[in-house]
């Protein structure tokens, strides 16, 4: 595997984002000094804070998995993700809605998962999903550790025996076809490949090595720290801070200088000049290139993933029978991803995703109300055509419509907080207006995907969506301690592929 070179002793980390404070706490850990550079006031980076009207409103992502990773992190200090983190497990991690009625509850849990399907379909649903379980389950064990959490210098890297475990067990065929050998039933088979969204691919041209995103979510289990999904990176940055890690808020990092091969100092917005040994570049890759002053020499231009409408509100609280993650389907399926991913249109059956945080913690919203926040996938800004200026007010209205009308309930008394459009993302320097940073596309997997090493500069690493191994909660973090091998050289045991009894332990069995 190929290192930085040279002196490393004195590290600055750009970006204080989950990435960033994941490389920052590994490199703490090997005896590195280590200043993290943030622009934004506090850390999270995309996975941020918004305090509107008593809502304290997340900002990023709203489903966390596999949480053991936030522990190898943690423990690179010496520390416990416990002691910083409260954690719950989300039951059930979804509840399915389809557009006639049926619905179904999604459950981690083995035993309860054959419950909720004996109610939902029948005999042969069952025995589909238990054969799919086991599937998912060996797709993991066989990708993790070698593909998902290893560094590539080339693809020649990859041929490995692992490489021929993964393509006997169908990771290089599609991920909807793959999931149809073991479901036959076309709605159920949704909940097992709707996380193609966050891949940026639709799920009939997905590679099925990517469904071990369903096995997070929908085996390992979904969960929710107490305080909203902010505390993540606000324990991150408080146990870097504990281990030496100097964290410079509220500047912005404006030039590299470089020298042989090697950015030596780094300038901010404040004229204050940081001297490195070593970089780790956080912002989305196209910034990055520009501090470095460096030209990709991709053949082909990187392709963006679809974007999202977000919208954030608050209604009169919904009960204790409301459930935290709720997935709306329309009727439409493999249509409405041609919508997004080909001709730029808007979903014409659009499938939402609301999430409501104050089943887990009600003190995020005032008292008597629910915080709800619902997602539309849309086109991002080099492929679609839609005016977002004036549009995406009319737009979310429309949303909150259809995902009141496809829940059976009206909200009382329901006001909309904050709008979040494509522009809005582009705004914040994401690529095409998108917060899934690239698509997960065959040329974009892997040794295929942007590296997170730059040839010509010796002493920088990139970590984040943007690179290795890609976009969610999961790799992000991994990203950082990618980041922080290729500085120090791989200190690290092999990790357990065995999470289920581990996850079991730390938060307690489904409760019944």
């Amino acid at each position: 595997m190929r290192t930085v070179s040279g002196s490393t002793d004195h590290v600055v980390v750009v970006g204080a984002g989950l990435a960033g404070l994941s490389a920052a706490i590994h490199l703490a850990g090997r005896g590195r000094r280590v200043t993290v550079v943030e622009r934004e006031q506090g850390p999270g980076g995309r996975m941020g804070r918004l305090d509107i009207g008593g809502y304290r409103i997340d900002t990023g992502p709203t489903v966390l998995t596999m949480p053991e990773i936030l522990d190898d992190v943690f423990a690179a200090v010496g520390e416990r993700s416990t002691d910083r983190l409260e954690l719950s497990a989300v039951t059930p991690a979804y509840r399915a809605i389809y557009a006639d009625g049926r619905t179904l509850a999604v459950h981690s849990d083995e035993q309860r998962m054959i419950q909720s399907l004996g109610e939902f379909g029948g005999p042969d649903d069952v025995a589909g999903y238990r054969r799919l379980r086991a599937w998912l389950t060996r797709l993991y064990r066989a990708e993790f550790d070698r593909f998902i959490g290893a560094n590539f210098d080339s693809p020649l890297s990859m041929l490995t025996p692992e490489l021929f475990r993964l393509i006997g067990l169908g990771g290089f065929r599609r991920w909807d076809r793959k999931v149809s050998e073991f479901v036959r039933d076309p709605d159920l088979r949704r909940v097992f490949t709707f996380q193609a969204l966050y891949a940026g691919v639709p799920p009939s041209r997905a590679l099925a090595a990517y469904a071990v995103i369903a096995y997070m979510d929908t085996i390992a289990g979904v969960y929710f720290p107490k305080g909203g999904m902010y505390s993540v990176p606000r324990a991150l940055a408080d146990a870097a801070t504990a281990a030496g890690v100097r964290i410079r808020y509220d500047t912005t990092v404006i030039r590299a200088d470089r020298s042989d091969g090697r950015v030596t100092a780094l300038h901010t917005d404040s004229d204050d000049r940081i001297d490195c040994d070593a970089v780790v570049l956080t912002a989305e890759r196209h910034r990055s290139h520009e501090l470095l002053g460096h030209r990709s020499r991709r053949p082909a231009r990187v392709r963006a993933a679809p974007s999202a409408l977000v919208v954030h509100l608050g209604c009169r609280s919904m009960g204790p029978r409301a459930g935290h993650h709720t997935l709306l389907f329309g009727d439409a399926w493999h249509s409405v991803f041609r919508d997004i991913t080909s001709t730029g249109e808007l979903m014409s059956d659009p499938s939402l995703l609301l999430t409501r945080p104050t089943a887990a913690d009600p003190s995020l919203a005032p008292t008597g109300r629910d915080l709800l926040y619902l997602l539309a996938p849309v086109p991002n800004l080099e492929r679609g055509h839609t005016d977002w200026t004036d549009f995406g007010a009319r737009y979310a209205e429309r949303m909150v419509e259809t995902a009141q009308r496809r829940l059976g309930q009206s909200w009382s008394d329901v006001e909309i907080l904050r709008v979040v459009t494509p522009v809005d993302w582009a705004a914040r320097d994401m690529l095409a207006g998108t917060p899934f940073a690239l698509a997960h596309s065959f040329t974009q997997t892997g040794p295929f995907r942007p590296a997170n090493m730059i040839r010509g500069i010796d002493n920088v690493v990139l970590a984040g969506g943007s690179t290795v191994p890609g976009v969610g909660i999961p790799p992000v973090l991994i990203s950082g301690r990618l980041a922080a091998d290729r500085i120090t050289g791989t200190v690290r045991a092999g990790r357990n592929t065995e999470p289920d009894q581990r996850l079991r332990t730390m938060s307690g069995p489904e409760p019944k």
